[in-house]
């Protein structure tokens, strides 16, 4: 009878051979331990094989919780990139329509994204900033971005001046940065030099 019990639940998938192994041993370890606490007329009645149904039934729920705690998990993921999308999709900014673009780092690598001066300056003011969504980068107002970085902190990418590696296109630099580069202190800029 034991056997059969055992194969049936190997059969079923809910055991694998070693866990049989094991809870025959812990169910004979249990056994014994059993017979000498219970009085004579009760010894006898626990089986090895109800032990092993028992404990393969509490592992069985162990691995239900796992998997309905990642498939939770997974929803809850999907519900946060559903309402990152839909953030950008109703505040994203219209992109300006020239040739001058923003450029900045994202990852290991400069991107850019088109802007005109108002835009840039604004960029650099922290009013607005730079997100990415679906393979594309978009601009979105700064209280935007804070929702969106609540629920994903990767997909804002440049908001304001000190978030992000950033800079306008044809800017010969400021001062404050000639400062930070002591290195190059005694090399000046031409005044003609075209970036």
């Amino acid at each position: 009878m034991s056997t059969s019990l055992r194969d049936q639940l190997l059969q079923a998938g809910l055991v694998n051979e070693k866990q049989a192994r094991v809870a025959e041993r812990q169910a004979q370890q249990q056994q014994q331990g059993q017979r000498h606490q219970l009085p004579k007329s009760e010894r006898g009645r626990a089986t090895g094989p109800a032990l092993a149904a028992q404990q393969a039934q509490r592992a069985k729920a162990v691995r239900d919780q796992e998997l309905n705690r990642r498939q939770q998990e997974q929803a809850d993921k999907r519900a946060r990139q559903a309402q990152i999308q839909q953030l950008v999709e109703q505040h994203r900014l219209p992109r300006p329509q020239t040739d001058e673009s923003y450029h900045f780092v994202h990852g290991s690598q400069v991107r850019h994204i088109p802007a005109d001066a108002a835009t840039r300056a604004r960029l650099s003011r922290g009013e607005i900033a730079i997100v990415r969504i679906g393979g594309r980068y978009e601009l979105v107002p700064a209280e935007t971005a804070a929702r969106i970085r609540e629920r994903d902190e990767r997909r804002v990418i440049v908001n304001g001046a000190g978030k992000g590696s950033a800079g306008p296109t044809g800017s010969a630099g400021s001062a404050g940065s000639a400062d930070e580069d002591d290195d190059y202190r005694d090399f000046k800029v031409p005044d003609d030099l075209i970036w």
